[in-house]
């Protein structure tokens, strides 16, 4: 058995590969060139594969992304080949869904503008100090210092995507008290996390963001979900409503955002994905103060890279012992 990995790892991760399949030949090529050349003869390709290296494969039985996002890698050619195709997705949901309740507590509690001011050295809260709670009347009327936050047991979430991002994210909503429903582009293979209401299919998607007062999209780049929220679907929000992005950039068209945001037709948005990246320092979602913008880092953590090398000893494993791989992509789906 002969397997290429390409771009080339370090020794400790290529050792740990050959433990998972001692006597096949390994080829870590560090040039695509080299990566070529190893093609001929060889049963499974690790990292990024591109058009020249598959068109030298003459039985290539598996492509092991190191990636879990695929928008950047399929090309007509790989899609049309017989292969299994594998992705490294379930690597990030708790460290993302961790991030996204930073987001949602920010909102809920000003956070974001108390940083901002914090800056200015402005001790000015939310709502105005004349709201301010005196030691002899108490908290005895709902004031404008507590309209101005969001308490999240009465709160709902929908979330778009379930899958193990969105999962996450549902169970975290749920731990603070919040009502949590989902849509997905395949409903009833969803197995959400306890406290989730309901999962619906993506026809649901409109009914979800007019339910919901944080929304929050954790959904792959997919020929389905490009540019799925234009100004139609962000027409759904509420003036209420919060729009979190940690799925991916493509999926929200950002001109139709900043209209949103301009017209009030929605309270707020975090994003850390866009549709250009970076995002340019021109553009007028910067200058929006009721917008959390954070440089795509939601998926990172010490732990993910264990956890990618874990995930890709396995596969290794067992397509030597020719057993059922894991994270089997749809490649017309791109997931």
């Amino acid at each position: 058995m002969k397997l290429v990995v390409h771009p080339a790892v370090d020794a400790d991760r290529l050792e740990a590969l050959r433990s998972a399949a001692p006597e096949a030949e390994w080829i870590n090529a560090a040039s695509s060139s080299e990566a070529q050349a190893a093609m001929p003869g060889a049963d499974g390709f690790l990292g990024k594969i591109t058009p020249a290296m598959l068109a030298r494969a003459d039985r290539l039985r598996w492509v092991q992304s190191f990636t879990a996002s695929l928008e950047h890698y399929l090309f007509p050619a790989l899609a049309a080949h017989p292969c299994v195709l594998t992705n490294t997705r379930g690597l990030f949901g708790d460290v993302i869904a961790d991030q996204v309740m930073g987001y949602v507590l920010c909102f809920a509690r000003n956070l974001h503008t108390y940083v901002a001011r914090r800056i200015e050295r402005r001790y000015e809260p939310e709502g105005g100090e004349s709201a301010r709670v005196d030691f002899a009347s108490g908290p005895g009327v709902v004031n404008d210092m507590d309209r101005a936050t969001v308490y999240l047991p009465r709160a709902t979430m929908g979330v778009i995507g379930m899958g193990g991002i969105g999962c996450e994210v549902a169970r975290r909503a749920s731990a603070f008290g919040m009502t949590v429903r989902g849509v997905d582009r395949f409903p009833d293979r969803v197995a959400p996390p306890s406290g989730v209401d309901r999962v619906d299919g993506l026809n649901g998607l409109e009914d979800l963001l007019a339910w919901s007062d944080f929304a929050v999209i954790a959904a792959p780049h997919t020929p389905e979900t490009d540019g799925l929220f234009d100004a139609k679907i962000l027409a759904a929000l509420r003036p209420s409503s919060y729009l979190i992005n940690v799925g991916r950039g493509a999926i929200v068209v950002l001109d139709a955002l900043v209209a949103a945001l301009r017209a009030g037709s929605l309270a707020g948005a975090a994003l850390d994905v866009y549709e250009v990246e970076p995002l340019p320092p021109g553009h007028p979602l910067w200058s929006f103060p009721n917008v959390i913008l954070t440089p795509h880092t939601a998926g990172y953590s010490p732990v993910v890279a264990e956890r990618h090398r874990a995930l890709l000893v396995e596969n290794v494993g067992r397509f030597v012992r020719n057993e059922p791989l894991l994270n089997v992509v749809d490649k017309v789906l791109w997931f």
